[in-house]
């Protein structure tokens, strides 16, 4: 599931996963940045994080075809107030339903190329950048002038760069955000056809 930031992706996979319940787990991209602890915290700070590089896609894909092989893996936490990976991880166990959600996933060959469904959330540059704000304000600690900075910086020009072609690869495209109908048919599509297979 892509989509831009703050086009409220996290919302629908967060949706779906409560509907298609234990049977599902959810995987975000983010929480594979690359953990620069040799660089200062204003040095981490000023990394673009909308860019590919940023991510630690090859082991992300490396989790993801461990889950589909039916072995659990240690999912590494990121903490963004400090731009830097946690020391602990989290234990994801193999579940008929992988939600895999960011927004480069739809971006990327290799993880492309293990999807059965793929989502675009297509939401207004306006909105995104108003829940981005808020999300980043309240949850990340960060001031409004430094999220402005780097929506104007890194995260607009590869939106153009990166996310927003990604979007000719979607199977399923949702319309401003939460859809309902959309959502629904997401949720009818896992019950239906991944979780009959699975059984």
């Amino acid at each position: 599931m892509a989509g831009g930031s703050g086009s409220g992706k996290t919302t629908i996979a967060e949706t779906v996963m409560a509907e298609v319940g234990p049977d599902a787990v959810l995987i975000q991209h983010d929480a594979y940045y690359r953990n620069n602890e040799h660089l200062t915290f204003e040095e981490r700070a000023a990394i673009n994080y909308d860019h590919p590089n940023s991510l630690e896609t090859d082991l992300f894909v490396k989790h993801v075809s461990e889950l589909v092989a039916g072995q659990p893996v240690d999912i590494p936490q990121y903490d963004f107030s400090q731009h830097l990976r946690a020391e602990h991880t989290r234990r994801v166990d193999p579940a008929p339903v992988i939600i895999l959600e960011g927004i480069l996933v739809l971006a990327e060959p290799d993880l492309r190329a293990l999807m059965d469904l793929k989502i675009y959330v297509d939401t207004e540059p306006d909105l995104r950048l108003a829940r981005r704000l808020r999300r980043d304000i309240e949850e990340r600690g960060r001031s409004a002038g430094s999220v402005i900075d780097q929506y104007l910086e890194s995260v607009r020009p590869m939106h153009l760069q990166f996310v927003e072609p990604s979007k000719r690869y979607a199977d399923l495209i949702i319309p401003e955000g939460f859809n309902p109908g959309a959502v629904g048919t997401v949720i009818h599509l896992i019950q239906q056809v991944a979780l009959r297979e699975w059984s």
